[in-house]
């Protein structure tokens, strides 16, 4: 194993970042992440877990905050809506260096709070 991390959001403090600030979205998210959240009523508590893991990512790979842009880590499901990722850019590029090969990742949320898990492997 090469990492673990962990990400627990509060849905609504999230809710009230992404209203405050319009383009935020785009710079978190990716198109298709965008796409698929937006197909919900209410798509901040799939945005919420989808930035939990992401900064679970980050903790995983062992860096901070600004390291890799959030929109290089995309939160992707299979056809069993399993969920995974796909690295882009700097953030593959860390991934790779860091000898990671594969990837675990558990999603959870509610009205209130969003968790993911990620193990690095």
């Amino acid at each position: 194993m090469i990492g673990v991390g962990i990400d627990l959001v509060d849905v609504q403090r999230f809710r009230t970042v992404l209203h405050r600030r319009e383009k935020i979205s785009e710079r978190l998210f990716t198109k298709d992440e965008l796409s698929y959240c937006k197909t919900a009523s209410d798509p901040t508590e799939r945005l919420a877990v989808r930035f939990a893991a992401k900064e679970a990512v980050m903790k995983a790979l062992g860096v901070g905050l600004g390291k890799i842009r959030f929109n290089e880590i995309e939160i992707t499901k299979d056809m069993t809506g399993r969920p995974g990722l796909q690295l882009h850019g700097a953030a593959a590029q860390l991934a790779a260096h860091t000898g990671v090969r594969q990837w675990h990742i558990s999603l959870s949320h509610t009205s209130s709070t969003a968790e993911a898990l990620v193990i690095a492997e």
